[in-house]
């Protein structure tokens, strides 16, 4: 087990391979987190498009954008060939979880014993990432569209990190007033919300930092006020260009 602030995790609001095909500052800061976490020129890489229902385009366009920079390889539960998937994950130096339907998701992971292999990684220093889904599932709770075309709330995330989260903030209209509706009523905790193009760095639980791939974006805490309102506070970010 690792010392806490070696534990990373990147939550991106939306970004990445599958969201910014000619900007690749998101998915380079992964890659140099899981380099640095064990002195490898070529870090291993594992896919989890799970989220996706395994899609087989979704995996092709992870594998073009980091099967020439790492090792790169996926988790498929949907066709699996895996038997041992926590020995799997533990051998990688990231493990990145893309979008989709995130409580579907998180119910094929729990059939499969990922979530308790996902903690296991996470403890032993491997750096979780992800987007949309891969981004929401880290925390408490936050705001899902699993249910069909609007928002509810999500409130049986994996729990490594406290609170809850808000993917796409900036990019669909209805995110941030739900998102400051559900902390205003106490119906989901406080926690962080991300626009596109921005990540929440943590180290253990804590947050370490926002950066972002395009300048403007940006991340918030989102807490309940005395009065039963939300309070919402810009956070610094770095922009990564």
């Amino acid at each position: 087990m690792t010392d806490a602030r070696d534990r990373v995790i990147v939550a991106m609001g939306g970004g990445g391979f599958s969201m910014e095909t000619d900007n690749t500052l998101l998915d380079d800061l992964i890659l140099d987190l899981g380099r640095n976490a064990n002195d490898r020129r070529q870090p291993r890489i594992c896919f989890l498009p799970t989220a996706s229902g395994d899609t087989p385009a979704y995996i092709a366009e992870f594998y073009s954008a980091f099967a020439r920079r790492s090792e790169a390889n996926h988790l498929a539960l949907f066709n699996r060939t895996v038997d041992d998937i926590e020995r799997l994950l533990l051998d990688q130096d990231v493990v990145y979880v893309g979008g989709g339907n995130t409580e579907n998701m998180l119910a094929v992971w729990r059939v499969h014993g990922v979530d308790r292999a996902l903690r296991a990684a996470w403890e032993t220093g491997v750096v979780l990432a992800g987007v949309s889904a891969g981004s929401l599932c880290w925390f408490e709770a936050g705001t899902t569209d699993s249910f069909g075309a609007g928002l509810a709330p999500l409130s049986a995330g994996l729990g490594l990190l406290p609170g809850s989260n808000a993917p796409h903030y900036d990019g669909e209209a209805t995110r941030r007033p739900h998102f400051q509706r559900l902390i205003a009523e106490g119906a989901i905790p406080d926690g962080y919300a991300a626009d596109d193009g921005a990540a929440l760095v943590f180290r253990g639980t804590e947050l370490s930092e926002v950066v972002a791939s395009r300048p403007g974006a940006r991340a918030y805490r989102v807490e309940r006020g005395p009065d039963g309102e939300a309070v919402e506070t810009a956070l610094p970010a770095r922009y990564l260009g």
